[in-house]
């Protein structure tokens, strides 16, 4: 039987157009992605080579069986095992397989649901000290303020009391221009050589052994003190392995460390961005977000049983993320031959699926465009919640989710509660880098 008869694949996107779109596409792959899905189908493919095959898709079924149904069959590309972990190293965002494995058995227990509620009081604190002193009556840029908030609840909650500020701004500055290399790297791949003869690769690299020495710094002091302090540092320090009994090397710790301040920090950052920028204009939907919180605190000062009561603030970040999800494409590779539907793909075909395109697409969602929080309620939310990946899907669905939403419940009922909200423009503009990053997003905030 001919390759060509044993391996199908969905609507091919022509190499040519492929090519006269690379410019654009390397800038902003959303619109462009748009308009293949519209032409071409819910899933299309791309032939580069002889025999090697790209898949897009928006297709819910595809995303179930690679990240659920058979996600064994499916490892992360090269992208995320190559690139990122040149610089991130061995962590739980880039590695897979047995040793996947492990490493999420050994750390799922500190995101247990009992350890968060242990974290948020630091958590509520710090989140009000960020948010001191928000300028007023005045149009302000979003972004950078969601940023450091988040960078620093990520840093507070990793080592409560154990680092400087000035240690803290340093691995803060080293993790924007890694990442912002790191695209640099992904984006202009016909770069490569130049990168690495101009210095680039060997300046970043160094840049992340810089990091790696702040961290181990942390950690060793830490080991030293014998202390016993409520963050996330102490209950990595005190898990261990299920054959051994050992706890994480502290050179695999850093990796991990370095996993959490990554993933924790801009994702976070643009979800609360973009939810505060659907706030603003809809005050109407605001209005209901102030009320709950409103009512919430006359029932309960703790905290915990603040956000367990949240239920339309939760809808409200589901719906922005619904619209906007920061994490908004991932990828896959088949370890060996498989079948998708109707489509028999070769092993090695790379698989990517597009949750920003899944989340408006028309055959799940009525309206797609709209933001609708009452989409996340009552019974429409099951529906809902059967297409809709804000932190991934299947046993690599992201471990923080529970103190991501703790923080971005926590920021929005204390700006809320304060402020009223106005966005300055109704379109919004966004960078799909690794995460969807906003741009420009400037809000006022009035006091209420």
């Amino acid at each position: 039987m001919s390759e060509n008869r044993k391996y199908n694949y969905p609507s091919r996107l022509s190499i040519l157009r492929f090519f006269l779109d690379a410019e654009g596409v390397r800038r902003n792959p959303i619109p462009f992605h748009k308009r293949y899905f519209e032409k071409l189908g819910d899933s299309f493919s791309l032939k580069i080579g002889i025999s090697k095959y790209i898949i897009l898709s928006r297709d819910n079924e595809i995303a179930q069986y690679i990240l659920q149904k058979n996600q064994k069959n499916y490892h992360k590309s090269k992208f995320q095992s190559v690139y990122l972990s040149k610089y991130l190293g061995k962590g739980l965002l880039t590695v897979d397989g047995d040793f996947w494995l492990k490493q999420r058995r050994l750390i799922q227990p500190a995101f247990h649901k009992q350890k968060m509620n242990q974290l948020v009081e630091n958590m509520n604190k710090t989140i009000a000290l960020e948010l001191e002193g928000l300028a007023e009556e005045k149009s302000i840029d979003l972004f950078p303020i969601m940023s450091q908030l988040a960078f620093n609840v990520v840093a507070k909650s990793l080592f409560q009391l154990s680092i400087s500020e000035e240690k803290l701004n340093r691995i803060k500055v080293i993790i924007e221009e890694v990442q912002n290399f790191l695209i640099k790297e992904i984006r202009l791949p016909h770069k490569a050589l130049w990168f690495s003869l101009s210095g680039q690769v060997k300046r970043h690299l160094e840049l992340a052994q810089e990091n790696n020495r702040i961290i181990q710094e942390i950690i060793e002091e830490r080991i030293e003190s014998k202390n016993e302090i409520n963050d996330l540092l102490n209950m990595l320090l005190e898990t261990r392995y299920e054959d051994t009994g050992e706890g994480m090397s502290v050179k695999q710790l850093i990796d991990e460390i370095k996993v959490l301040f990554i993933a924790g920090h801009e994702t976070t950052a643009n979800a609360l961005t973009f939810t505060l920028y659907l706030l603003g204009n809809n005050p109407e939907i605001q209005e209901k977000v102030f009320n709950e919180i409103a009512e919430i605190q006359t029932q309960t000062d703790n905290v915990v049983e603040q956000l367990q009561k949240m239920t339309y603030t939760n809808a409200v970040l589901n719906e922005s993320m619904r619209l906007y999800p920061p994490a908004w494409i991932t990828d896959r590779q088949n370890v060996e031959d498989d079948s998708i539907g109707q489509f028999n793909i070769k092993k090695g075909t790379l698989i990517g699926v597009s949750f920003y395109e899944l989340h408006r697409n028309p055959k799940y969602w009525e309206d797609p465009e709209k933001f609708d929080p009452e989409r996340f309620l009552g019974e429409r939310k099951k529906n809902s919640t059967q297409y809709f990946y804000p932190f991934g899907a299947g046993p690599r669905m992201c471990i923080g989710a529970g103190f991501a939403i703790y923080e971005m419940c926590l920021t929005i009922s204390h700006i809320v509660k304060r402020y009223q909200i106005k966005s300055t423009e109704t379109a919004i503009r966004f960078n799909p880098l690794i995460t969807l990053k906003p741009v420009g997003v400037e809000v006022i905030f009035s006091k209420r």
